[in-house]
């Protein structure tokens, strides 16, 4: 009989140590600095570039485990550094997701390289889906695909919003609408190459929290990318669009398979915020003295910490299922991978919610970073999919009903 364990195996462990280091020694102490000047943080982009943590062979490396537990792992230990860092390291692997989900070979050699640039010059992707008025219903996309049979392209007109990266990208993945009247099932997605133009940028948006993280609405404009730039090909999106026409079963939407790839991942990041907020209220409740003993020694205080280590515990484990079912083709039938983000990201919240209230009056200061970690958690129960979607899908899933 096949023995059960949760070990890390060796290389696991070196992994986790070796991106924990990065993380401490030179994530953490720059984190305060790049979100006072909610700016994209090349120097260490460039520095993770070189130390081999930015780049495709990092990502083809972690997904090369069979238990699919390396890119969860890092990104924990990573965003434990700090988030905003973090996702403006990792924030081009959903754009490589994008592609890898959704494109050939062929466009994963071209495509996937110029995502990371190189380590004199390093770049980063961008994946737009979202959209003003298509955020969790990507249905109501508006943005448009129209093939222009005379030049083989492709021409995109459309707004998208919230987009990671956009605008400072030179590989931008682009979610479109092929066929308006199929709804979501007749999308598809796009490569923008660097410089083509028509495609442009607002100013970096302004962000309760992630500040070092790039955000941005893309504009499209008449953007004409070539033939080869539709991810799957041509051939394969008319094949999809007519089982869609003829109400077959389809196998998705382009989308969502990235989401579905990416979603373990994102609770992760949210369970590297928690933690750290974790250890750090832990270490103050030790260290700070009222009523001549250590707080930490106040039942109230001892229990609130230990609701906060069994959450964490609890959302790991969530993650780390979703993420070997994942790499192992397991079919998240109840909406695992939902459950995972869903589980983490409202963990991460109301943990680093606890850790300012454990401090009192000093985790409402900027000289202690619990204030951060609070700003940064938010947006776990928002993006890739808000925490009222995941429940959706993961009601859709146990019932096998159209849940509205």
């Amino acid at each position: 009989m096949a023995e059960f364990s949760l070990d890390l195996n060796e290389e696991q462990r070196d992994l986790r140590d070796w991106v924990h280091g990065f993380a401490a020694e030179v994530v953490r102490p720059a984190a305060a600095e790049w979100d006072a000047r909610e700016e994209t943080p090349w120097p260490i982009i460039q520095e993770a570039a070189k130390v081999g943590l930015y780049g495709f062979e990092f990502l083809a490396t972690c997904w090369a485990d069979p238990t699919g537990l390396s890119l969860p792992i890092a990104s924990e230990e990573l965003f434990w550094g700090d988030a905003g860092i973090g996702l403006s390291i990792f924030g081009t692997s959903l754009a490589v997701a994008a592609i890898y989900g959704a494109g050939t070979p062929d466009q994963l050699v071209e495509w996937v390289p110029q995502c990371f640039g190189d380590l004199d010059s390093p770049a980063v992707a961008a994946f737009c889906t979202s959209e003003p008025e298509a955020g969790s219903d990507v249905s109501a996309m508006r943005t448009r695909a129209v093939y222009d049979e005379a030049t083989d392209e492709w021409v995109l007109r459309g707004q998208k919003a919230y987009a990671t990266n956009g605008g400072i990208a030179g590989v931008h993945v682009v979610t479109a609408s092929v066929e308006p009247e199929l709804g979501s099932r007749g999308q598809a997605a796009f490569v923008v190459p660097p410089g083509t133009p028509g495609l442009s940028a607002t100013r970096k948006l302004r962000k309760l929290g992630l500040r070092a993280s790039h955000t941005a609405d893309v504009f499209l404009d008449d953007v004409r990318v070539p033939g080869r730039c539709l991810l799957g090909g041509r051939e394969a999106l008319l094949e999809r669009l007519d089982r869609a026409r003829s109400g077959q079963r389809a196998s998705g939407q382009a989308a969502m398979r990235t989401f579905e790839l990416s979603r373990p991942t994102v609770g992760a990041q949210a369970l590297g915020v928690a933690r750290a907020a974790y250890e750090y209220a832990l270490d103050y409740a030790k260290d700070r003295v009222q009523f001549g003993r250590p707080i930490i020694t106040n039942q109230a205080v001892a229990f609130a910490l230990a609701d906060m280590k069994m959450e964490i515990d609890a959302a790991r484990l969530l993650v780390w299922r979703a993420s070997w079912m994942g790499r192992n083709n397991r079919p998240f039938s109840a909406g695992e991978g939902s459950m995972s983000k869903l589980k983490a990201g409202e963990v991460a919240v109301s943990v680093t919610e606890k850790a300012v209230q454990l401090l009192g009056g000093a985790g409402f200061l900027r000289d202690h970073p619990v204030e951060r970690w609070y700003r940064d958690a938010k947006i776990y129960t928002i993006f890739e999919g808000t925490s009222e979607i995941q429940r959706l899908v993961i009601s859709r899933a146990i019932s096998g009903m159209q849940i509205r």
